[in-house]
């Protein structure tokens, strides 16, 4: 009877260890950083794009670049047009301003393969991935550029704000509640010793950093970054370089997103086995704790409700039993008003958590049969 109440508790503790205890410990330990110091010196910038069928988002992405405060500091911006079978190639070739250009590419082969080629051929000290659909904010750029007044530091990943609507779903608001939980754990991992990632759709490299990835990986946005880490340097999360999006509405398709980038967790540790080793990698506690251990937390779930289920007949057990119960509940709630369009600012969190681990549950089980792509569906 010992074996059960063991792994209810060792489950409980690894849950609360991995969505709170983490947050916590990486917040007491950013308290006492030190202040990046920050400067506008000049910078000579190349904005690196891959997109596929993209024709309409483009214009409104470059013109949003080119109004950005020092916006001079762009010495280019190249687009790669991935194997795109819509109007992407002639829409920049028409473009105006002469540091727009594009390389065009026959096939569809994903985004680490494009900017494999991409970069080597960029002219600029620095290097800022974005993707097609985001609109930066006019000081993005000068925000991003100023913390390279440290040497240290080889990343700079931006702020992703979700731009909130009248009618958000319960999705939508567990989508937003989510996203401020993850950028309080990057501004705390940033605080102190640095992020093991970025934001995808707004970072900057030094470009003499970068090297190429496999172009099967999923997370570019961790690959490069911890590339440049493994080196030596800082990523860092600037919260002042802020991009603009909107969450999705629908939990189907926040799933479709997730699961591949979970997915992507998983493959790193096929990829870049290395890493895993604290000799090799500065960030492990951070690496380990934020990227992998969630991986586990759908198994540690379903764990605790069984063993909670087998130890009922203790008068406690029974007690946190319902408190379970309560929870999912709660999470079944914000569902039913998902699908009745209902706002339910209470049951979006749970909602998304319970969403979360079923996502993550079926992204392991992509990565056990080998069953991800590279390429981005919409």
């Amino acid at each position: 009877m010992f074996l059960l109440p063991l792994l209810f508790w060792s489950s409980v503790f690894g849950v609360a260890y991995i969505f709170f205890g983490y947050p916590l410990l990486v917040w007491f330990y950013a308290r006492s950083s030190q202040k990046i110091v920050k400067r506008n010196t000049r910078r000579s910038l190349s904005i690196v794009i891959v997109a596929h069928n993209e024709a309409r988002s483009l214009p409104k992405k470059i013109a949003s670049l080119l109004v950005c405060e020092k916006a001079e500091w762009i010495e280019e911006i190249l687009i790669g047009s991935d194997g795109s079978t819509d109007d992407t190639v002639s829409v920049i070739q028409a473009h105006a301003d002469p540091r727009v250009r594009v390389v065009a590419f026959s096939s569809r082969r994903g985004k680490p393969a494009g900017l494999n080629d991409l970069v080597p051929q960029c002219c600029g000290e620095f290097v800022l991935f974005a993707d097609a659909r985001q609109e930066f904010d006019q000081h993005c750029l000068e925000r991003l550029l100023e913390n390279f007044e440290d040497e240290a530091i080889g990343v700079v990943s931006g702020e992703l704000v979700l731009r909130a609507h009248a009618d958000e779903t319960a999705a939508a608001q567990g989508i937003g509640f989510y996203w401020r939980y993850e950028k309080f754990i990057r501004k705390c991992e940033s605080a102190y010793r640095g992020v093991p990632g970025a934001t995808g759709a707004c970072y900057v490299i030094r470009r003499s950093l970068f090297n190429p990835i496999p172009e099967q990986t999923i997370l570019d946005d961790v690959a490069i970054p911890m590339q440049a880490v493994i080196a030596g340097y800082r990523c860092v999360f600037e919260p002042a370089a802020i991009i603009f999006d909107v969450p999705s509405q629908s939990p189907r398709q926040e799933s479709v997103r997730k699961r591949r980038t979970i997915a992507g967790a998983a493959q790193l540790v096929k990829l870049f086995p290395h890493w895993l080793s604290p000799a090799n990698n500065p960030l492990w506690l951070e690496f380990v704790s934020h990227k992998l251990l969630r991986l586990i937390s759908p198994l540690l779930l379903i764990t605790i409700f069984a063993t909670n289920l087998a130890l009922l007949y203790y008068l406690f057990y029974q007690f946190v039993f319902v408190l379970q119960l309560v929870f999912y509940a709660a999470a079944l709630i914000g569902w039913i008003c998902q699908l009745t369009g209902r706002k339910a600012p209470l049951f979006g969190p749970p909602l998304m958590f319970l969403a979360l681990n079923i996502t993550t549950f079926l992204a392991l089980w992509d990565v056990v049969r080998s069953r991800y792509r590279v390429t981005w569906q919409k």
